[in-house]
């Protein structure tokens, strides 16, 4: 067997295994959700009555569903690098996949992130912080760009790292201008990741097709490790999706969609493809341009440009079914991840 096939078949079975851990406890947590009354507050108010008037029956539904994904992950990072110290030489050695050049740093900000994210779910649903909904988006915000900052200090200070990929043109030496294109890649990611989970399995299922692309990237790189990470992500995130599609049984929450934001986003930065991630991700990148559209045009011109903001709620205002809505998401999103995934290679190969 060669080193490929032996890799390929890490990363299928890790990622089975992931989907088999999560959706073992995911009855737990559902139950756990439940009976601590972790229902998504959906509030009547002047600044989005549209979204409001569509989305007041999923009032009460369980949210920081996230928790399944990055629990998940953390478990199984944790419980097998565990595993191979103490039975080294083993086929467990070999499913190990946290190391500190490819995993570390994703995984750790999956968790730092996921904390965070925790707490503005919590905050939501106890009707604490602005307006009480959570925390602001300029407080999210800052926490992102927090984030992005340990992060990039990371790159610099640990991995050494100020390499910049231009798809077809090289790579090129930034020196210092490597941390603020790093923090703009994280937060921008996170941004647009989080405004995407608003309706039923889009999120989850966009980050699935983003997710799987990279893991392509990653092992076509000889980055094992991190397609291994990868893998066990997107297991997780087909558990959830099981009792996320509509109608949903619970929400993914911001302690999911802000971690996978931040860890995409690294994840693209490891690769050296944050340029292709425009293309990979092209629903996320749709969905921010069209609040930060909606909220320009408000302060111009005094008026909406969309009937509600992101993009997926105007159509759903317009009359198309929740449905139908996510499903032709899904679809853009696998051929602009096949699409990036081709961009990548033959950028590979042609260097």
């Amino acid at each position: 067997m060669t080193l490929e096939t032996s890799e390929i078949v890490r990363v299928l079975l890790l990622t089975a295994l992931s989907f088999g851990v999560a959706f073992a406890w995911m009855p737990l947590l559902l139950w756990a959700l439940v009976h601590w009354r972790a229902g998504k507050s959906i509030r009547p108010g002047a600044e989005t009555p549209v979204f409001a008037k569509l989305h007041a029956k999923k009032s009460g539904t369980p949210t920081m569903g996230g928790i399944l994904i990055w629990g998940t992950v953390l478990l199984l990072a944790v419980g097998l690098s565990v595993l191979s110290q103490a039975a080294p030489g083993t086929f467990l050695e070999h499913l190990n996949f946290l190391s500190r050049s490819e995993t570390l740093l994703p995984l750790g900000a999956l968790v730092a992130s996921a904390i965070v994210g925790f707490v503005d779910d919590y905050f939501n649903i106890r009707g604490l912080g602005a307006h009480g909904g959570g925390l602001r988006a300029r407080h999210r915000l800052a926490i992102y760009t927090l984030i992005a900052v340990i992060g990039a200090w990371w790159f610099r200070a640990k991995l050494d790292w100020d390499l910049l990929h231009v798809p077809f043109m090289g790579d090129f030496h930034v020196g210092i201008w490597y941390v603020p294109f790093f923090i703009f890649v994280i937060v921008a990611t996170a941004f647009s990741v989080n405004e995407t989970d608003g309706l039923d399995g889009l999120a989850g299922g966009t980050l699935f097709t983003s997710f799987s692309a990279f893991a392509i990237i990653s092992f076509a790189q000889g980055r094992y490790d991190l397609a291994a990470f990868c893998g066990v992500i997107i297991g997780a995130l087909l558990a959830f999706l099981w009792h996320n599609i509509y109608p949903a049984k619970f929400f993914m929450g911001d302690t999911g969609a802000m971690s996978l934001g931040v860890t995409l986003g690294i994840v693209a930065m490891l690769t050296n493809s944050a340029l292709f991630l425009p293309v990979i991700g092209i629903v996320f990148v749709l969905e921010s341009l069209s609040v930060i559209f909606q909220v320009s045009w408000r302060k111009l011109f005094k008026k909406k440009l969309l009937l509600s903001a992101p993009f997926h709620h105007h159509l759903e205002a317009s009359g198309w079914l929740e449905p139908q809505i996510v499903m032709r998401l899904w679809v853009i999103s696998m051929v602009s991840a096949a699409i990036g995934i081709a961009l990548a290679l033959l950028d590979a190969l042609m260097r």
